[in-house]
């Protein structure tokens, strides 16, 4: 496979018992296949800490404007997007395969964000919460309002007419 952002060929590393595919000699980004990811992102995971230092090449520079294509799915342009509600680094993601490209140093950066993963859950529910929670409430209150005027009106019918009248309550049909 060719690096999406310099050309450079990728070379296959082992880390733990995950294979990787990194820029080395060239940028110094790492392709994580779908989910691979997920065993590097933490800290206390100490796999990752083979791929903090991949050797690159000072000289080459990677235009960060520009849009990568996916690596492994050549035709597909991968959408640039934050790891995190931190909004502090920005990944690649191919929308075809699920793989993820990281720029030099960015794994570095995604460990650092959160210990663990429940940790990055919790902020996310708490993030949701900042910018959803108001409107949410809102449309709750607004809904039982709904219900509760709903149970009044059927509770008016309930003496306007006999039980076997209300749909569904009667063995001879409905209306």
């Amino acid at each position: 496979m060719k690096c999406p952002a310099c050309g450079n060929e990728l070379k296959e590393i082992t880390a733990g018992d995950v294979a990787v595919d990194v820029c080395e000699g060239g940028c110094g980004g790492i392709w994580f296949d779908w989910f691979e990811l997920k065993k590097f992102d933490e800290p206390h995971e100490a796999a990752g800490e083979a791929l903090l230092e991949v050797s690159r090449d000072q000289g080459v520079s990677v235009d960060h404007s520009k849009r990568l294509n996916c690596p492994k799915c050549d035709d597909i342009v991968m959408m640039r997007h934050f790891f995190s509600i931190k909004k502090a680094v920005v990944v690649d993601e191919c929308p075809g395969c699920a793989g993820f490209w990281l720029d030099a140093g960015e794994l570095g950066q995604i460990r650092g964000l959160f210990k663990t993963e429940v940790e990055r859950h919790k902020a996310a529910e708490e993030y949701f919460d900042e910018v959803f929670g108001d409107k949410l409430k809102a449309m709750q209150a607004q809904d039982q309002a709904k219900l509760e005027k709903t149970q009044k009106i059927a509770n008016m019918f309930r003496f306007i007419c006999p039980t076997h009248y209300i749909p569904g309550k009667q063995h001879w049909g409905a209306f």
